[in-house]
């Protein structure tokens, strides 16, 4: 693993830690959710 995606890793974790903390993560996981349903379709699409 690279010190970029080990960067990202602790980043995203963080930022999870500190949804919870605000009270947000139901708009943070429906965020991710739909990023990677996106992220998906246009893999689809482009195959």
């Amino acid at each position: 693993m690279s010190l970029k995606s080990k960067i990202y890793k602790v980043l995203r974790i963080w930022n999870d830690v500190d949804a919870v903390r605000k009270g947000k993560i139901s708009k943070r996981i429906g965020r991710r959710i739909s990023g990677r349903i996106a992220g998906k379709t246009i893999n689809k699409l482009f195959k």
